[in-house]
């Protein structure tokens, strides 16, 4: 009991704390906006069904606002329209990224493991500058978030079945599966910007990591690729803890490793395969963030879980608010860098980076 209440309590102190940056965030833009008038329009925005009409196959809902604060028709559409899209964005690919970024950790027992570690970012790149060197479109009018996707997730499986022999999937071995892949891919990157002539500029911004030009329709599809994985990972957090032990003192516990191991990399992966795929490559938000809220939380997976993704979401809400305040726009990735570099050479100074 004592842990679903500590799990509780940290994550609404950081559900409100990301309430409070996503407000903050969306006052901060070339308009001005108080965030009092963007906590009215977000309000105004929550509704509640009031009936339904069922006519054949059609089902029509009709709603009713809860709030009805009196906003200014410009504020509502700068809010609801071109910077919460973008927020909400970043919110999503950073929960991603921290969550898969606390499933690598516990997985390879090393604080310095993040999402990338067995090749999803550098799939995803090879798939994304190959799609806008080689241009055209895919099948099904899919196209770069797609192919980044697409990428992404044949990368990781690729390293998973080198890695893998007679059944078992040593960690060792997939570690360095995955440091030969990902040199392999970045070299295949490499190639395709030499030849990438005046597609070399979006190649590279895609690379830098941005949220630029964020839509609804990508909040809700990035949402529904990382909530699914990340209701099941909880289910698996439990079993992650014991294998903190060892694998063999957890096969011994009656815990089936391998299986474990395979749902928990095939899920990491996919929730960090839907991050990067809309946002390109963020380094070090599923590397830092875990690793403070280990410090402040504790190792117990069915806390620390929760409470890192939801961390991840209001890190990189601010970072992208960062990025985006200056005269000049940077990509986000280059900001999440900067913070987080420095951050984690003081951590490694204070000795407070250690084994898990």
């Amino acid at each position: 009991m004592r842990t679903h209440r500590k799990t509780a309590v940290w994550s609404v102190a950081l559900t409100a704390l990301l309430a409070l940056v996503v407000t903050a965030s969306a006052a901060v833009g070339p308009v001005w906006i108080p965030p009092d008038v963007v906590a009215q329009v977000l309000l105004n925005a929550i509704v509640v069904p009031t009936a339904f009409d069922i006519s054949g196959t059609a089902i029509d809902v009709t709603t009713q606002p809860v709030f009805r604060f009196r906003v200014s028709r410009l504020q509502r559409l700068i809010v609801m329209n071109v910077r919460l899209p973008r927020i909400l964005l970043a919110a999503v690919v950073g929960f991603a990224l921290a969550a898969a970024g606390t499933i690598m950790q516990g997985i390879f027992r090393n604080p310095m493991a993040d999402p990338s570690i067995i090749g999803v970012s550098s799939g995803a790149a090879v798939g994304a500058v190959g799609f806008i060197v080689v241009g055209g479109t895919l099948p099904f009018g899919l196209g770069l978030r797609a192919a980044a996707f697409a990428g992404a997730l044949v990368s990781a499986f690729g390293v998973y079945l080198i890695a893998t022999e007679g059944g078992r999937t040593p960690v060792a071995t997939l570690l360095l599966a995955g440091v030969a892949v990902q040199t392999f891919l970045g070299a295949a990157v490499s190639f395709l910007l030499l030849n990438a002539g005046e597609s070399i500029r979006r190649a590279l911004f895609w690379l830098m990591g941005h949220l630029k030009g964020a839509a609804w329709p990508e909040v809700w599809s990035s949402l529904a690729l990382v909530a699914v994985p990340f209701a099941l990972l909880l289910v698996y957090a439990r079993d992650l803890n014991v294998m903190l032990l060892g694998e063999e003192d957890a096969q011994s516990l009656g815990i089936e490793v391998e299986r474990t191991k395979r749902i928990l990399l095939a899920l990491a992966s996919l929730a960090t395969a839907a991050g990067v795929a809309v946002a390109g490559i963020i380094g070090f938000v599923g590397l830092i963030v875990p690793h403070v809220m280990r410090l402040l939380v504790g190792p117990d997976h069915r806390v620390l879980l929760p409470t890192s993704a939801l961390a991840g979401a209001s890190f990189l809400v601010a970072t992208d608010t960062l990025a985006r305040s200056g005269s000049t726009e940077l990509p986000v990735g280059i900001v999440t860098a900067a913070l987080g570099a420095p951050f984690f050479l003081y951590l490694l100074r204070k000795r407070e980076v250690h084994e898990l």
